[in-house]
């Protein structure tokens, strides 16, 4: 790692992805993401099961028994395993998987392992806890009140403030995430902007969704929300390959650059505890007469709604953000 500045979004695309990287070496990250944290995916085999019948939605809207399924940041497949597990009899689907990291071992034939987006499928592209990891850019305001870029230093995570924002980036700020008080912190997302609104481009017709942690402009955090997280512990941010970097999402700006760039695609943001009620994920607990007809029944139902319960626990992952935008499909009824 070099001793140079640089800026964030600079800094973490090379600890993230570059050659020794995070995300892309086997040797700093042998169980690749769920090692290091736990997402929605392996909080529950509940998670995908929700996602299959989205996908089954999608392709009953489509009126097509053959439908794509592309998981974006797909880890080591693990969300393409239990939806593929997951799927009704009778409904064709072809998974791709995205991901920057090599092919896993004994992962099911069907899946396309790919580094790039496919372009023109149809069906459902998902992207879960996938732009928190897109680099981005990170500005704090001087002790004037204006905007510049910071700079950090790979091996030990020292920052400091470079050059005034200015240009496009500027015009973000001003618009979504704008700074004025000494110290406060932003991180800029264009970058996340730009990869979904390729992403959900990339869609001939369907479904796309990002799931992710998520601010909207009303309730930006004042200071950021960068972070590492290494072993399942958060840590210092250090772009020095040996650790996650992420920072939560302004997802309602992602959805105004769908809205910009791909046609007739209509947008929904809402919160995961939302999304999964309506796929049938609710936590209910099973009624307490079942105990005594069915004992076993009882206790997998209880398993269940323990499971459901966290994937849309208020305060926890029920609060992450769902966008969602149908291309090329007619407005829900």
């Amino acid at each position: 790692m070099t001793d140079e500045w640089r800026g964030w979004q600079e800094a973490a695309q090379a600890a993230l992805y570059g050659h020794e990287g995070f995300y892309r070496s086997p040797l700093r990250s042998p169980e690749g993401p769920a090692g290091h944290f736990r997402t929605s995916v392996h909080a529950s085999p509940l998670f995908a099961a929700a996602v299959a019948r989205l996908l089954t939605g999608i392709a009953r809207e489509l009126e097509t028994g053959t439908v794509a399924l592309v998981d974006v940041g797909a880890g080591r497949g693990e969300l393409l395993t239990g939806v593929l597990a997951a799927l009704p009899e009778g409904l064709e689907v072809t998974p791709y998987a995205v991901e920057v990291a090599a092919r896993p071992p004994g992962l099911d034939p069907r899946i396309e392992w790919c580094a790039e987006l496919p372009s023109g499928t149809t069906g459902l592209l998902f992207a879960n806890e996938w732009l928190d990891n897109v680099p981005a850019a990170v500005a704090e305001a001087d002790a004037d009140g204006v905007p510049r870029y910071v700079q950090v230093r790979a091996p030990d995570g020292a920052e400091r403030l470079a050059a005034a924002v200015t240009g496009a980036d500027a015009a973000w700020l001003e618009r979504w995430w704008p700074l004025s008080a000494p110290g406060e912190r932003a991180e800029i997302g264009r970058s996340r902007d730009e990869a979904w609104a390729a992403a959900a481009g990339s869609l001939a017709a369907g479904l796309a969704v990002a799931v992710d942690y998520a601010h909207v402009r009303d309730a930006r955090p004042p200071f950021g929300t960068l972070t590492g997280f290494r072993d399942g512990r958060g840590t210092r941010p250090v772009p020095d390959g040996s650790c996650d970097l992420t920072a939560h999402v302004a997802l309602d700006a992602c959805a105004a650059a769908v809205s910009s760039a791909v046609p007739h695609a209509s947008t929904e943001l809402t919160d995961q505890r939302t999304a999964l009620r309506r796929l049938g994920v609710d936590g209910d607990r099973p009624p307490l007469g079942l105990a005594a007809t069915d004992p076993a029944g009882y206790v997998r139902a209880l398993a269940a709604a323990g499971e459901a319960a966290e994937l849309t626990a208020r305060g926890g992952l029920g609060d992450f953000g769902w966008l969602l935008h149908r291309v090329g499909l007619p407005e829900p009824g």
